[in-house]
């Protein structure tokens, strides 16, 4: 029994680097790369950034999926991949900690008007205007599993006031929590800052559309470091037109790399950023080491997925 490391992407952590960091919690592990497959017969477990399209027929004996990370869209909806085959995914603190810091770092952004003061430096305008106050803003978070519940209760800690919106209704202290269409238009209404930490499902793909965006408070701040596919690109771009949002950052697009010719480049009121808002996975690797362990004797995963429920 090996386990396959197969990154898949060329802009983040090679191969040969996650082997040796997963060698160190188990140093017995038989691991190998691509440029070191040997008898693909043998690979039972593939440990994956970015699920690749020839994987599910290249290894015939794979049992488990592990995800680098928490988005499994690719993999779940593979329609090679057989019923059989598990998927779980990683839930390390650093990269939960990373989005979090990113979304405030573009909520503060905007309640400290830096976009319009850096405009007012190139112009050489002396132009002062108050910053909102943190106990007067109201930011809503969207998906409240580990990164989502993560990122709010950090803002709750400094003290704005948060809304959160997930499938099924949760709990949180400090926050009101949100579930249902009526809850999602609750937020929607209500929040100065929308940040959205949720999954690609099918109730999710597609679900900011014109009516979804038309919902919210007029200037509000979008930002989107779940995954790029919640979004109508088109409708958000009329929408921005509209003032609702005022702004959005796009850690995450429909289209990764974003084409140069993408006129989201050049629309001012839209903020891209590289997929980076989540980069490290601190000490993850020990539980694909775990998990690898927990597979050959027969017991339970670390954060297995409901392939059906797509999370």
């Amino acid at each position: 029994m090996a386990l396959l490391i197969d990154v898949g992407i060329s802009d983040w952590m090679s191969g040969q680097e996650i082997a040796a960091a997963v060698a160190e919690f188990d140093p017995g592990l038989d691991i190998r790369t691509r440029e070191t497959l040997g008898n693909a017969k043998d690979i039972r477990v593939v440990a994956v950034s970015n699920f690749l399209p020839d994987i599910p027929a290249l290894l015939p004996n794979l049992e488990l999926v592990q995800k680098l990370g928490a988005g499994v869209e690719t993999i779940v909806d593979h329609p090679q991949l057989l019923d059989h085959v598990r998927v779980a995914r990683l839930k390390p603190e650093a990269p939960a900690r990373e989005i979090a810091e990113f979304c405030l770092a573009y909520v503060l952004r905007e309640q400290r008007n830096m976009r319009l003061h850096e405009a007012g430096q190139r112009k050489a305008e002396w132009t002062s205007v108050a910053p909102k106050e943190t106990l007067k803003t109201t930011v809503g978070v969207l998906g409240l599993g580990h990164i989502g519940g993560y990122t709010a209760t950090l803002f709750r800690d400094l003290g704005y006031r948060v809304l959160g919106w997930s499938r099924s209704q949760k709990s949180l202290d400090g926050i009101e929590c949100l579930c249902g269409q009526d809850g999602l238009l609750k937020l929607l209404e209500d929040c100065d800052h929308v940040v959205s930490i949720l999954p690609s499902t099918k109730d999710t793909r597609g679900l900011f559309d014109d009516a979804m965006f038309s919902a919210m408070k007029p200037g509000a701040t979008f930002v989107n470091a779940g995954r790029g596919d919640l979004v109508d690109e088109n409708a958000l771009v009329r929408s921005l037109a509209l003032n609702k949002p005022g702004h959005a950052v796009l850690d995450v697009l429909c289209e990764e790399p974003l084409p140069a010719g993408s006129p989201l480049w050049r629309n001012s009121s839209i903020t891209i950023t590289p997929h980076v808002s989540g980069w490290h996975l601190g000490d993850a690797f020990k539980d694909v080491a775990e998990n690898y362990r927990r597979l050959v004797a027969g017991q339970g995963l670390l954060h297995e997925v409901n392939r059906k429920l797509g999370y």
